[in-house]
C-alpha cells in the first residue's frame, strides 16, 4: 500500500532523528519550512509532527516549537505493577539481576512502619542491583513480609519474585501506592551501580497489596538520573 504524503514526511523525519542529524533537545524547522522543503501543506506537516509526538520523538512545546526528546532513554511506567523481568523485556537489550544479599532479618523501627508489620515479626531483605547493556543502573531493595512469602531462594530472586508468587504460590497481587523523590547516592549505591560522576538517584517507593487488601511488600527502587524517564498515562475525568 503506498504511503500517503504526511506518512512519508514523518518517515524522512523520524530517520534525521534516529541518524542523530537532529539531536535530543534540538528544535525541528518551522512548519512553514517543512512545508516548503517537502512540497506539502501544512496540514500534510502538522498530521506528520503529530505522529512524531504520539510516537515520543518529539515534544510541541508554545512558543518554542517542536523539541526532540531524548529516546535513549528507557520508559519505566509509573502507573503500571510489573515485575523487573516483564519490564527488561521493552528494554529490547540483555538485562543481569545480581543478587547481593538475600535474608531473613526481624524488622526494624522503619520496616515495620513501612511494612505494618510488628516490631521483631520477620520479613526477607533482598537487595539487587539490575544490569542493563553491562552497566548496573538500578538498585532494587525489597522487604516481603514472611508471613506472606514463607520462603525465597537466590534463584526466585533471580529469575522473578512475582513469578513465584503468582505462580508457586497462588497469590493475587492487586495493587501498589507510588512515590518518587530524587535523592543524593548513598554509599550503598556507589557501591552496587555504575553511578560515574552522578550524584543524584531517582527514587521510586512501591508499597505493593494484593487483592485483599494485604500489604506484602516494600520496596526502595533506585535509579540512575541519565537512563530512564518515568511515563505514564492520565484521562481526564469528571469532577
Amino acid at each position: 500500500m503506498a504511503k500517503t504524503k504526511y506518512q512519508v514526511v514523518y518517515q524522512e523525519l523520524l530517520e534525521t532523528i534516529q541518524e542523530g542529524r537532529l539531536k535530543p533537545g534540538e528544535v525541528l524547522p518551522s512548519e512553514n519550512v517543512l512545508s516548503d522543503k517537502y512540497e506539502a501543506s501544512r496540514e500534510t506537516i502538522r498530521k506528520a509532527l503529530n505522529l512524531l509526538a504520539q510516537n515520543g520523538h518529539i515534544q510541541k512545546i508554545k512558543g518554542k516549537g517542536s523539541v526532540v526528546l531524548d529516546t535513549q532513554r528507557m520508559s519505566f511506567p509509573v502507573s503500571g505493577l510489573v515485575s523487573f523481568k516483564e519490564l527488561s523485556k521493552t528494554f529490547g537489550s540483555q538485562t543481569v539481576t545480581n543478587v547481593h544479599q538475600l535474608a531473613l532479618i526481624k524488622a526494624d523501627d522503619r520496616v515495620s512502619k513501612h511494612l505494618t508489620c510488628g516490631a521483631d515479626d520477620e520479613v526477607w531483605k533482598i537487595v539487587r542491583s539490575r544490569e542493563i547493556k553491562g552497566e548496573k543502573i538500578i538498585l532494587d531493595k525489597d522487604f516481603l513480609d514472611k508471613r506472606i512469602v514463607p520462603a525465597l531462594t537466590e534463584e526466585i530472586c533471580k529469575n522473578s519474585i512475582y513469578e513465584h508468587l503468582e505462580g508457586e504460590l497462588g497469590l493475587k497481587i492487586g495493587y501498589a501506592e507510588k512515590e518518587i523523590t530524587v535523592e543524593e547516592c548513598t554509599s550503598e549505591d556507589r557501591a552496587y551501580l555504575d553511578l560515574y560522576d552522578f550524584t543524584h538517584v531517582v527514587v521510586v517507593k512501591n508499597y505493593v497489596y494484593l487483592e485483599d487488601t494485604s500489604l506484602f511488600q516494600f520496596t526502595e527502587s533506585r535509579h540512575r538520573l541519565d537512563k530512564f524517564r518515568f511515563v505514564d498515562f492520565a484521562r481526564r475525568g469528571q469532577v
